[in-house]
């Protein structure tokens, strides 16, 4: 029998979907599953964005061009416009969520054996991305004693070689839930005009930021224009993460041609998905305020439990919906295996993602785990009651 390709046997794993098969035996053997492993939330999503797509009148499920719907591209520039970002929209693509896009643009600012410079931890899935792409993933290391703030642009600018074409980040910070705020991306900015990097940016989470610390888009980084990538998506926007849209924008006109060549090689984003997502974009304000506002109470309710458990560190995270915690534990891994294999409390076990697989730096994350806290208070409540009982008992690695 062919063996499968190397490639694919040495592409990093999900950390938080590696476990998920052993969630689904726990489940068929009559635990309850608490899933804190993947930004999932339980939010609804906005109802005219639904109904969009139960009144459609399609006849036919046709293609959409390559780039997208030219009516949900000119209402996500008048969108982008509330972010004092203006922009046309041959300047944006729609792809079949975030993840495509990511993947478009490390084509199309990448050649093989390139490097990238990403803070870590990191979204998983740029180390597996970088991976598929042929490129090199240099992380600089942010710490937990430090909230993961980002480190220096000394510590970027070390980093620093030959083949390095890009930096790339996350903001607000998936999985660590830290905010960059703009001192910060105006800094990077002038290392990447310095150097002639590309500067790539996630900004998906930037509806959900906690306090009065405001939000500023790179795109808003007019000294570096045109070298400037953003990330985008519906998924956690309006909790839509089956849709499968999300945009890649650039003001760079060669590299939106390169990444078009790719976009036509897939033929379209999905029709429906782009029909719920014009119609998000309808979405009134009070929806976001109320959203926020629970995702805070959720945040509070995770950090104050955790701060209770002997042992364990956290910190109160700014943005996004997820934080890390460091556990008395000795491996993170088996300890997420054993929560789903051997640990029930009261009928029930809780879902982590062990926190190796957001670093790229061996060693690193051994004893941490992201908690994404996108389940009601009752139930996220019953999750940390599992959660403090599996410290207690647990009897570690080997025993």
């Amino acid at each position: 029998m062919p063996a499968v390709s190397q490639r694919s046997s040495s592409t990093p794993q999900s950390p938080f979907r590696k476990f998920a098969p052993l969630a689904e035996q726990a489940k068929a053997a009559g635990k309850r599953v608490y899933h804190l492993n993947i930004g999932q939330p339980d939010i609804h999503t906005p109802a005219q964005a639904l109904q969009a797509v139960k009144d459609n009148q399609l006849q036919v499920i046709e293609y959409s061009l390559g780039e997208g719907n030219l009516s949900y591209r000119r209402k996500l520039a008048d969108y982008y416009r509330q972010l004092s970002v203006s922009l046309q929209p041959d300047q944006i693509m729609v792809t079949t969520g975030a993840s495509e896009a990511l993947l478009f643009a490390m084509f199309s600012c990448f050649d093989a054996g390139d490097e990238l410079l990403s803070p870590e931890p990191f979204y998983a899935i740029y180390h597996g991305f970088a991976h598929m792409a042929g490129v090199e993933l240099r992380p600089i290391t942010c710490h937990f004693e430090e909230d993961f703030r980002l480190p220096s642009i000394d510590d970027f600018a070390r980093s620093i070689g030959p083949r390095t074409r890009d930096i790339l980040l996350c903001n607000p910070n998936n999985p660590t839930g830290c905010l960059y705020e703009e001192p910060s991306l105006r800094a990077l900015a002038a290392l990447a005009r310095q150097h002639d990097l590309y500067l790539i940016v996630d900004e998906v989470y930037r509806e959900f930021i906690f306090g009065d610390r405001p939000f500023f888009s790179a795109l808003r980084l007019d000294e570096i224009r045109e070298q400037v990538v953003v990330v985008d998506s519906v998924s956690k926007r309006y909790s839509a993460c089956g849709a499968r849209i999300g945009a890649l924008i650039t003001y760079n006109r060669a590299l939106l041609d390169a990444a078009d060549r790719y976009a036509k090689l897939r033929l379209s984003p999905p029709t429906y998905g782009q029909l719920l997502a014009e119609a998000a974009l309808d979405t009134p304000p009070a929806y976001f305020a109320a959203v926020k506002a629970e995702y805070d109470r959720r945040r509070q309710l995770v950090y104050h439990r955790l701060q209770q458990m002997p042992g364990v560190s956290s910190y109160l995270p700014g943005g996004a919906f997820y934080c890390f915690a460091r556990l008395p534990i000795d491996s993170a891994d088996h300890f997420c295996r054993w929560l789903l294999t051997d640990f029930s409390h009261q009928g029930a076990t809780v879902m982590l993602a062990p926190g190796e697989g957001f670093y790229a730096t061996p060693g690193l994350g051994r004893q941490e785990v992201r908690i994404a806290y996108v389940l009601n208070e009752r139930d996220l409540s019953a999750a940390m009651d599992c959660l403090a009982e599996a410290l207690r008992v647990y009897p570690g690695v080997g025993d």
